[in-house]
């Protein structure tokens, strides 16, 4: 399958460390045809780190899909019957906003456009990146891992040694998650071994 003319939203929620291997993969979205939305959660719009600062993402990520990024929930909420998307896309998904996920609370832009998508039967794809998955965020984990019409990008352990608990998507898998996702079926095998490149 292509995904060419396919009209993707593309959630970023806050764990910084992770954008410099998902934005490449949103490019590569981008250049396959496919029209990425950008939405993204207050944290990332105006939280600055060492990995950047939040305008310079925003405008990143405006540069890259050609459209202005969505970044309130009234702006996020035309997602599901006005304005349908084929497929919503987090990656980073966070331990945080993978925990309200996984509990129906809608606080944010990012987890409006998902539940919006949702209410069309319209496929969500995570991409994980927590330091808890395997600790007290793991029974929300399995509740999305559970839930009807919601994929994962295949993930496993990033640092088994110094961070036992911590669980990362393989960002690199993100266009082939979506094809299978699209076609109501999730990429195998979904957790992976562990591996040290992460891109």
């Amino acid at each position: 399958m292509s995904l060419k003319g396919k009209r993707i939203g593309f959630g970023v929620t806050g764990s910084h460390c992770t954008y410099d291997v998902v934005f490449p993969e949103i490019e590569k979205l981008v250049n396959s045809g496919a029209e990425v939305i950008p939405v993204v959660t207050h944290t990332v719009s105006n939280t600055n780190t060492r990995f950047g600062e939040g305008e310079d993402w925003v405008q990143r990520l405006e540069s890259i899909t050609g459209h202005a990024v969505i970044d309130s929930i009234v702006k996020a909420e035309p997602l599901g019957p006005k304005m349908p998307l084929d497929c919503m896309v987090i990656a980073p998904l966070t331990g945080s906003s993978m925990s309200k996920f996984a509990n129906a609370l809608t606080d944010s832009p990012v987890l409006m456009a998902a539940k919006a998508t949702l209410r069309n039967y319209r496929p969500v794809v995570l991409g994980i990146s927590t330091n808890d998955a395997l600790g007290l965020n793991g029974v929300n984990l399995m509740r999305l891992m559970a839930a009807k019409d919601i994929y994962f990008i295949p993930y496993g352990q990033d640092d088994p040694e110094n961070k036992p608990k911590s669980m990362v998507a393989k960002m690199s898998l993100i266009s082939e998650t979506i094809i299978a996702a699209i076609e109501g079926k999730q990429l195998q095998p979904v957790i992976i071994e562990k591996f040290r490149d992460f891109s």
